[in-house]
């Protein structure tokens, strides 16, 4: 068989995502201030995109060509009489200085807007700088506890040590040691430690307390303090176990974090994609649209290809470009939002129970349910629910959230998990605090409710809770 170069024609099928499919299904995952984002990004730089609808546009124009009728503009003609009443001694002294002087009288003066001044926030350092200054420090000292408060983290603890710091300038390990000393007796209380236990001694020596048993359990046993095993710590001092949990409750009131109260860290508000009301025995959903610009074809554009007007190819290939990528992106976001609102409504359609009566009554769903129903791919699915926030009777839920896994129960029904860690956290917040309940007596507490998992599997959800295990949230 010789060797050559053949041609076999073969049909077949592929799945190509063409640039306008790709921009759909980013558009799905994105959340509501990231399309915000880019939609103010493309309308930067597609000039066929704009905001205002027609109406709008149309009444605008309207009403500016009524105001340009109304609004004549007076030539100011020689005849005009001058006002006997103008103040003269104040123009004379105005036009004499050296600039020009506004008073209350003067209409063109601009008055302060105090809405545009926002307070700062003070930070821990410009607090620890404001008492170093009034300390009376010189110029040595004020290097030197510049260098220590670049060097605190933000709780308050110092994170280089003193041979470190001296080698900046260089100074003398003595001088730092000294100033540091000054220093960790500044507001807030604690603050310039080098570890917690260091940090809590110097909040008790600021309070006025002296007691030995109190410095020598933290110093020596904050593993014990930490697993709450008092009799130990009763044992190692040779003291009663009432010293013992008196020196306790003066720990706890202590501040482990000194420069938490300084933190700069902003809360992070979450704004809903969607609220749900109800309306009678169903249920209203609303697309939260505050905030996106409505888009549409720039009407210039579009009549100036129509028209036929003397542009260049060059142009004329533009503008075609541009307006369709207006129309595609504007088709894209009124699909994303029925997209949606399509998985929202599926949802209420399982999930109505809970949206009666709470997460007690959530059901399990996987994705395919909602795909099944709505006649999408589960991937579509996945990526409306992402980072995306739904405003319900019962809270503010992620949609992430309704999809939950299935535990049966002992009677063969099922229930979602997210049911099942509301049923732990329920039952720990009812425990007895001087004997709370292990993981395996939740475990049996659950089973006498017909929901039968493994204490393994209960002391997962309780971690996923942030709870404490028992031995820990033990309380004398």
């Amino acid at each position: 068989m010789g060797i050559g170069l053949q041609q076999n024609l073969t049909l077949t099928q592929q799945l190509v995502m063409t640039p306008q499919l790709q921009q759909a299904i980013k558009l799905l995952q994105l959340s509501r201030l990231e399309l915000a984002s880019m939609i103010q990004q493309e309308m930067e730089e597609n000039p066929a995109l704009e905001e205002e609808s027609v109406k709008e546009a149309e009444t605008s124009e309207s009403d500016h060509e009524k105001e340009k009728e109304t609004d004549q503009v007076k030539e100011v003609t020689i005849d005009e009489k001058v006002d006997p009443d103008n103040d003269w001694e104040s123009y004379i002294n105005e036009y004499n200085s050296t600039g020009k002087i506004y008073t209350e009288t003067d209409p063109n003066a601009e008055s302060t807007n105090f809405e545009a001044f926002t307070s700062s926030k003070k930070t821990l350092g410009d607090h620890l700088e404001w008492q170093l200054m009034m300390h009376g420090v010189n110029r040595e000292q004020e290097k030197i506890g510049s260098l220590i408060i670049g060097n605190l983290n933000i709780d308050g603890y110092l994170c280089a040590s003193i041979e470190e710091i001296a080698q900046e300038g260089p100074f003398a390990p003595e001088k730092v040691e000294k100033l540091l000393k000054i220093m960790q007796n500044f507001d807030p209380p604690g603050v310039c430690a080098q570890t917690l236990q260091e940090s809590l001694i110097i909040q008790i020596n600021h309070l006025g307390i002296k007691n030995r048993i109190l410095e020598k359990i933290i110093a020596g046993h904050m593993k014990n303090l930490e697993n709450k095993n008092y009799k130990k710590i009763a044992q190692a001092l040779n003291i009663s176990l009432d010293n013992v949990k008196n020196a306790v409750n003066v720990i706890k009131n202590l501040e482990p974090k000194p420069g938490r109260k300084y933190s700069n860290e902003e809360p992070y508000y979450i704004t809903p994609d969607i609220y749900v009301y109800k309306d009678g025995d169903d249920y209203k959903i609303m697309m939260n649209d505050d905030g996106l610009p409505k888009l549409k074809v720039s009407r210039f554009y579009r009549e100036t290809i129509a028209n036929g007007k003397e542009i260049s190819k060059e142009a004329k290939a533009y503008l075609n470009e541009r307006m369709q990528s207006a129309s595609w992106l504007v088709k894209s976001i009124h699909q994303r939002q029925k997209t949606i609102y399509s998985v929202m409504e599926s949802i209420v359609k399982y999930q109505k129970d809970f949206f009666d009566k709470g997460i007690a009554y959530l059901k399990p769903m996987i994705l395919r349910d909602v795909a099944e129903d709505i006649e999408m791919h589960e991937s579509t699915i996945s990526r409306v629910t992402t980072n995306k926030y739904a405003f319900t009777p019962q809270g503010l839920f992620e949609l992430k959230f309704f999809f939950n896994s299935s535990i049966n129960r002992s009677n063969g029904d099922s229930l979602a998990s997210a049911s099942v860690k509301e049923k732990i956290k329920t039952l720990i917040e009812h425990e007895d605090p001087t004997n709370p309940y292990s993981d395996s007596k939740l475990s049996e507490l659950l089973e006498e409710a017909n929901i039968k998992i493994a204490r393994r599997t209960v002391a997962k959800y309780r971690e996923m809770l942030h709870i404490l295990p028992s031995s820990k949230r033990k309380q004398f």
